[in-house]
């Protein structure tokens, strides 16, 4: 492969950042064919794909950093991926940072939500105090072994204390050394707005159709402030309705026959062949004499 681009790079230039969320390694190598300058390895699709289980801090740090080496290994897109909480305290979140960093992950997500966490558009999340997260920053600013490892900083803090003290809470991990600020579930367009006209630090937003923040494009939000969206849900959903439909098709016909759901390249099998690289299994069968 290639050198991946460096993400630091392509922010400082002022490009807004479009990272469809991937979560396994069909939908990564999809995203990865299409040009995105990021990819996004988010949590909930990863703790469903891999464990079948909701996002509410199930999915262990070996869990999310497999899943996180198996994405950036096999792309060549700057991968953003979740990291929850860190896995635990000061030391976790060194020992989280440099197995991301080691792993390839050129941005890596920390929140402050309390142990164990929960899906940021769901109901109940609990957030430790400011300070412990401002110490959490710190420890995972310094424990990054290139300076082109970004750390994103994401507050839950919304949702129980309303946007005002998110803000707060998002400058202070930005003073504190984060390089991307991330306020979770914003409740209306108008404060998505105030949260991209706080402060100066790039900042992420979160798009989730159906969740507690209205979807707003990357125009709109690149004139707000905002210099990176994420769309996590927007893969898995889709997958998930469409395995619905072909698998009820199956069950109503007794055959795939006639389906009408569109299927990778025309349901040929020589087109997810090619997707999922076996071109170069045959190449390297071929030279050695094995095909």
């Amino acid at each position: 492969m290639s050198a991946k681009p460096k993400l630091r790079q392509l922010i400082r230039s002022g490009k807004f950042i479009v990272a469809p969320g991937v979560y396994y390694m069909i939908s990564a190598r999809v995203a990865d064919r299409m040009g995105f300058d990021a990819l996004y390895m988010t949590g909930y699709g990863v703790t469903a794909s891999y464990l079948g289980l909701p996002d509410a801090g199930l999915a262990t740090y070996t869990d999310m950093l497999n899943r996180a080496s198996a994405i950036a290994g096999g792309t060549e897109t700057p991968l953003i991926a979740d990291a929850d909480t860190g896995y635990g305290g000061l030391l976790n979140v060194r020992h989280t940072v440099r197995g991301y960093e080691a792993a390839g992950v050129q941005a890596i997500q920390l929140e402050d939500q309390e142990t164990p966490k929960k899906c940021g558009h769901t109901p109940g999340r609990r957030v430790v105090p400011m300070e412990d997260m401002v110490q959490k920053v710190k420890v995972a600013v310094d424990s990054r072994r290139s300076e082109d490892t970004l750390i994103i900083a994401r507050t839950d803090a919304r949702t129980g204390h309303g946007i005002d003290e998110a803000i707060r809470r998002a400058a202070a991990y930005v003073e504190a050394g984060a390089d991307i600020a991330f306020v979770e579930s914003p409740e209306s367009v108008q404060e998505i707005e105030k949260v991209g006209r706080a402060f100066k630090a790039p900042k992420l937003a979160n798009m989730v159709p159906g969740g507690r923040t209205p979807v707003v494009g990357a125009d709109r939000l690149k004139e707000m402030g905002f210099q990176i969206a994420i769309y996590p849900g927007l893969g898995f959903s889709v997958a998930a309705e469409a395995c619905r439909r072909a698998y009820t098709y199956l069950q109503q016909h007794g055959s795939s026959e006639g389906l009408d759901v569109p299927t990778w390249g025309g349901g040929t099998a020589q087109t997810m062949h090619e997707l999922m690289g076996f071109p170069e299994v045959w190449e390297f069968e071929k030279r050695w004499g094995l095909a």
